[in-house]
């Protein structure tokens, strides 16, 4: 399909299933490939130059950290719905980019500051990290929605092949922005000395990739972004006609006076409910800034996706509406534990990987940052591949409800943390794990992710409404958002590694003694102990204490697979509520 507009001219060549993708299509996936170098170049240095440069505690971190990630998926719902009522998702789009790409020079700013500053850099990267938040909210539920908006009604199915490549596009941009961000920003000498200034070069070039991403939009959007008929995809909403919309759908999203005000009062009362979950029952100690992100970030995110639920679902016209829209939020939740365990390789697993594991390879000792970037170089080898067996089930009648793709996603990610369970079960205080299994780990999570994320995408281009796009896509996201909030609760969970306990042996003190209560610490002992972040009681999760790596990845391993069980089992359920899309 050398000419998008021939899909008009000839209705019988729409019809075929082997025609081509546009072009547009590849316009979305170089624009979304720097943002998501940009994005995950900075995450993989993110919780490293909180806790070496601007020098923060680790549990803290962690639950920062999944607050963080967990904004940048709540804003989409903002992003959407400005895009649906206001902007459309083309000035949205620009408006995210830039935002995004201011961000991350503030970031590069507060690594060049702290050495003189701490208190301004730490106030920089607030700063930074709140506009990144809000760029990535008007970013990225628009991109999503004009990759659905590509295909008229008569290749709706070509979205699963569609968003698939798609997101070869995204772990492309990961896998070069975990690459060359951590090369440049996470530097250690011969002597295994990190160079704790090295970090700014690492968000200057995540500045510059989504400048990059930006003007590259900006340029090919009215060229290649358009509909078969050449009308631009995304643009106000005030210039949509009756042809974008499907038969009988309507054009306009109507919210009453009286569901708008039930939404507030659940959001109110969900908001209260979470933060008593959150703050007196879980019963982690304070840590600091990480105390105010459970107690009132992490309620927000899990309250207002309640609430939003509970709108959209007021102003459905009808019952096949209804189910669709039941089937995107009965899915939604399942995929909480799913992103739970996977946002583990920003936090836990980074901080695994740079205390206790031999990163040795071909005689090259990798960053630890870097180790991550396994996920997105399986992605860009297997998407295509993954596209083609969907494909291939399709056409042989074979292919497996989306909700079921995505109770095997949930399988896989369990299978990856009950290996590495088992690898780490006898490694004791001192022993590495060998990094061959945490590329293991990536590789199975990987495949999961391929079964779970651009299918979610997908369906919820099939499912929602046009006048809901934007904003279901932001519910999906709001989904991810509980997810990195709970990735935080459970990464902050994670028990002495082995640095510490070297650290320990170091001021005279066997840590095992300590944890296990054979040994009391005098005030100025415990004080000395904070301050080189040793922890002197074991972490616990839901009444249950974390004595060992073991059993804090087994926690994932009964999470993703209950999880994975029950929504495989409910599967046939959902399909009859999809009402024929697949």
């Amino acid at each position: 399909m050398n000419d998008v507009q021939a899909l008009d001219a000839n209705e019988e060549f729409i019809n075929q299933p082997k025609s081509k993708h546009p072009k547009g299509l590849w316009v979305l996936f170089g624009t979304e490939m720097w943002e998501r170098f940009n994005f995950y170049g900075m995450r993989a240095l993110l919780t490293l130059f909180m806790v070496n440069s601007l020098l923060m505690n680790e549990g803290d971190v962690t639950i920062i950290y999944g607050g963080f990630l967990a904004l940048c998926y709540l804003t989409p719902m903002l992003g959407g719905f400005i895009a649906d009522r206001f902007l459309g998702n083309r000035y949205c789009i620009i408006i995210g980019g830039s935002l995004m790409a201011v961000g991350q020079f503030l970031m590069f700013m507060s690594a060049s500051t702290f050495g003189t500053n701490l208190g301004s850099a730490q106030m920089l990267m607030w700063v930074a990290l709140g506009v990144i938040i809000f760029g990535n909210g008007f970013f990225k539920p628009n991109i999503s929605s004009m990759v659905g908006s590509l295909y008229p009604k008569q290749e709706k199915s070509k979205l699963d092949s569609a968003f698939t490549i798609f997101y070869m596009g995204i772990n492309l941009g990961a896998f070069l922005g975990q690459f060359i961000c951590p090369f440049l920003g996470d530097v250690k000498d011969s002597a295994g000395i990190r160079d704790i200034h090295a970090f700014k070069w690492g968000f200057l070039a995540a500045s510059i990739a989504m400048v990059i991403g930006t003007i590259t939009f900006i340029m090919l959007k009215n060229k290649y972004v358009v509909t078969p008929e050449g009308r631009a995809i995304g643009g106000l909403p005030s210039q949509n006609t009756a042809e974008d919309f499907e038969e009988g759908e309507a054009q306009t999203a109507n919210f009453s006076g009286k569901s708008i005000g039930i939404a507030v009062v659940v959001f109110i009362g969900t908001f209260l409910g979470f933060q008593y979950l959150f703050v007196d029952r879980i019963g982690f100690g304070s840590v600091g800034m990480g105390e105010f992100v459970k107690a009132v970030i992490y309620p927000f995110i899990y309250s207002m996706g309640l609430a939003l639920a509970y709108l959209i679902m007021s102003a459905t016209e009808n019952k096949i509406e209804r189910d669709r829209i039941w089937v995107i939020y009965i899915v939604s939740f399942f995929i909480i534990f799913f992103w739970a365990a996977f946002e583990q390789a920003g936090s836990s697993l980074t901080f695994i990987a740079d205390n206790q594991t031999d990163r040795h390879i071909f005689g090259w000792n990798m960053p630890p940052s870097m180790v991550q970037i396994f996920n997105g170089l399986f992605i860009v080898i297997l998407a295509v591949p993954f596209s083609m067996l969907w494909d291939k089930m399709r056409a042989a009648k074979k292919e497996p409800v989306s909700p079921l793709k995505q109770a095997i996603g949930l399988g896989l990610i369990a299978l990856s943390y009950l290996i590495i369970a088992y690898n780490v079960k006898d490694l004791g205080n001192s022993g590495l794990l060998a990094v061959k299994w945490l590329i293991l780990l990536y590789l199975i999570q990987t495949m999961g992710e391929l079964c779970l994320s651009p299918i979610g995408l997908s369906l919820v281009g099939k499912l929602a409404p046009k006048r809901f796009a934007s904003l279901l896509f932001g519910v999906f996201f709001i989904a991810n958002a509980a997810g990195y909030a709970l990735s935080g609760i459970l990464g902050s969970i994670l028990p002495a590694t082995g640095d510490k306990f070297l650290k320990a042996k170091e001021l005279g003190f066997n840590l095992q003694d300590i944890l296990d209560k054979k040994v009391s610490l005098t005030t100025d002992q415990l004080a000395i102990f904070s301050k080189e972040q040793i922890p002197t009681v074991y972490n616990s999760f839901v009444g249950f204490e974390i004595h060992n790596l073991f059993e804090f990845f087994m926690v994932f391993v009964i999470l993703c697979g209950i999880a994975g069980a029950i929504l495989a089992l409910i599967s046939p359920i959902l399909k009859k509520m999809m009402h024929g899309v697949n």
